[in-house]
């Protein structure tokens, strides 16, 4: 299938031809869901801790007799019942790891470039450049393309120091290689911005080879 490529400017440009294996298939909502799920889980990083009643200080020592006080007997101030003591059933360090078979996952990406190009949500540009790293520059590109105000993921061919630092004071805005581009990241924005060698990396990437 053939998609339309424009200027930085947003005039007409020409047209690419890309693979319909990748942008023109029928999305699978359940498998893009289990891999939105899966790259949630996996960033987190699963550092929450507390301290339960053997890793608080003091209570070496029973804090009073056993009986004569007319109070509920106590073994250890270290106790869940009083103040200063170990957390009950807290949460502990583990890890939130959920894996996915790599054609699944492939799969979802598909599915979403799939329906962003059926509803008009995938804009490509020739190429995408600033002369210097300035956010100013920055948006007086996405207002040439008509993005203003926007949510929008811009996925570019190769790392470009100008283009991310001149982009990442701008909110709504998030650039990542093609390549890199996780299923959360095509789904969390408004429009998909595509720089053209990008999305042959991306076709070459995703399409599905006999």
């Amino acid at each position: 299938m053939k998609l339309k490529v424009i200027n930085q400017n947003g005039g007409k440009g020409s047209t690419v031809t890309v693979d319909d294996s990748v942008f023109g298939i029928k999305p699978n909502e359940s498998v893009v869901h289990q891999a939105v799920v899966a790259e949630l889980a996996n960033s987190r990083q699963g550092t929450h801790s507390s301290k339960n009643r053997s890793a608080v200080s003091g209570g070496g020592k029973k804090p009073f007799k056993q009986k004569g006080r007319g109070m509920a007997r106590a073994g250890t101030i270290r106790s869940p019942l009083w103040k200063g003591g170990g957390v009950v059933f807290g949460p502990e360090p583990h890890k939130y790891e959920n894996r996915m078979p790599k054609k699944m996952k492939r799969l979802a990406r598909r599915s979403v470039l799939s329906k962003r190009a059926s509803e008009g949500e995938l804009i490509i540009v020739d190429e995408i450049s600033v002369s210097a790293p300035k956010t100013k520059e920055f948006i007086s590109l996405l207002n040439g393309l008509g993005l203003q105000g926007k949510k929008v993921t811009i996925m570019v061919a190769s790392y470009n120091d100008d283009v991310f630092l001149a982009a990442r004071n701008i909110p709504n805005i998030y650039v990542v290689e093609a390549t890199s581009a996780s299923t959360y990241d095509l789904l969390d924005c408004e429009v998909l911005l595509v720089e053209k060698p990008g999305l042959a990396l991306l076709n070459d990437q995703l399409m599905v080879k006999s």
